[in-house]
């Protein structure tokens, strides 16, 4: 569905965990619009950061600060008056959750608490979309995909403190929002495994297969036969946008929407990394391939697909790009992008790409 970015031109737009991978990408795409951003996040998560390479702080006001500290996230708030929020602050690995759960349940759950918070003492918000994840859902390793209305009960730390962010939007809307004469529409997202270029972050299989092929080595792959809901980073980034527009111009549009490809493109991580190796050797001349194996890691999910129909039948949106045009897109820019003019071109590329679909 195409898309028309002029809505966000002079729009106050505050966008939490905006030196994130996604993060950066939905910036940059409001940038392009006209939009006044302003990000609130720790320092780039990664070394490097897209961030960083496509020099995005020189052309928004970015807030380094802890989502965690509620005085600082309000003085912010205070100061930007936004009109729309978006909320990706998040520890988002399920590895790390594993690792480090309180760290997780303190970033994942308090955080959005002093998001909502600040919303609630902000009277100039009219439209807030929290992100979320596929993975909220309670996991029955069924053949078909979760629906909205689905048991929230997400299996590992990273997953259940989603769920909790969850729940605490919709206690917050119910308690705050949905009285009191307040305008603020309040959405949550839930998109599926998002891939694209300028992913430099651990436990994800895509800059897995990017280090790998830097490093002349095969890609190591865990579970090969885990099937996900991949699809391309500006695919949830134009639906969060989407969304977030139509709640600011009419509040019943506000709920919770799942975000994913369609069936075809639910793949294997095995054939996700077969598709990465035929990209990468058509355009570089090289012989990747990849190997499995297992590291006796912990839980994760073997089959996870979402039903998107909400989203279709609402707003008539579809998936734009198949798997292989995101693999294809990912690989140009990782060949492609040497410097921050021509990281900035290819993403400015694929931004317009998208929009024309």
């Amino acid at each position: 569905m195409m898309f028309d970015l002029s809505f966000y031109k002079n729009k106050r737009v505050l966008v939490t965990g905006h030196t994130g991978f996604k993060g950066t990408w939905l910036c940059e795409t409001l940038v392009k619009a006209g939009a006044q951003v302003t990000g609130y996040a720790l320092n780039p998560p990664t070394t490097p950061s897209l961030f960083e390479m496509c020099g995005l702080s020189k052309r928004m006001d970015s807030e380094i600060g802890d989502i965690r500290d509620l005085a600082h996230l309000q003085a912010v708030f205070t100061k930007v008056q936004p009109e729309i929020v978006l909320h990706l602050a998040a520890q988002p690995i399920v590895r790390e959750s594993y690792r480090n759960p309180v760290y997780t349940y303190e970033t994942n759950v308090m955080g959005t608490v002093n998001v909502l918070e600040c919303i609630r003492l902000t009277d100039s918000v009219r439209s807030f979309v929290n992100v979320t994840t596929d993975k909220v859902y309670k996991y029955r390793e069924w053949q078909w995909g979760y629906r909205e209305n689905e048991e929230l009960s997400g299996y590992d730390p990273y997953s259940n403190s989603k769920s909790c962010s969850e729940l605490v939007t919709d206690s917050y809307k119910n308690a705050f929002f949905s009285r009191d004469g307040r305008d603020a529409a309040i959405t949550t997202m839930r998109a599926g495994n998002v891939i694209g270029g300028g992913d430099f972050a651990a436990d994800r299989i895509i800059p897995d297969c990017i280090r790998a092929a830097r490093e002349k080595k095969d890609i190591i792959v865990r579970n090969p036969h885990s099937t996900r809901p991949y699809q391309h980073v500006l695919e949830p980034v134009m639906a969060y946008l989407m969304v977030a527009a139509k709640q600011y111009e009419d509040k019943s549009f506000s709920g919770n929407y799942n975000v994913g490809p369609d069936d075809m493109d639910c793949v294997t991580t095995g054939d996700l990394t077969e598709l990465f190796c035929k990209h990468w050797n058509n355009q570089t001349g090289e012989n990747l391939t990849w190997k499995v194996q297992g590291d006796g890691g912990p839980h994760e999910a073997n089959f996870l697909k979402l039903d998107c129909s909400k989203m279709k039948y609402t707003f008539g949106w579809r998936p734009a790009m198949h798997v292989e045009d995101a693999i294809e897109k990912i690989v140009e820019f990782t060949v492609n992008g040497i410097d921050e003019e021509s990281i900035r071109k290819i993403m400015e590329n694929q931004i317009n790409s998208m929009l024309n679909e």
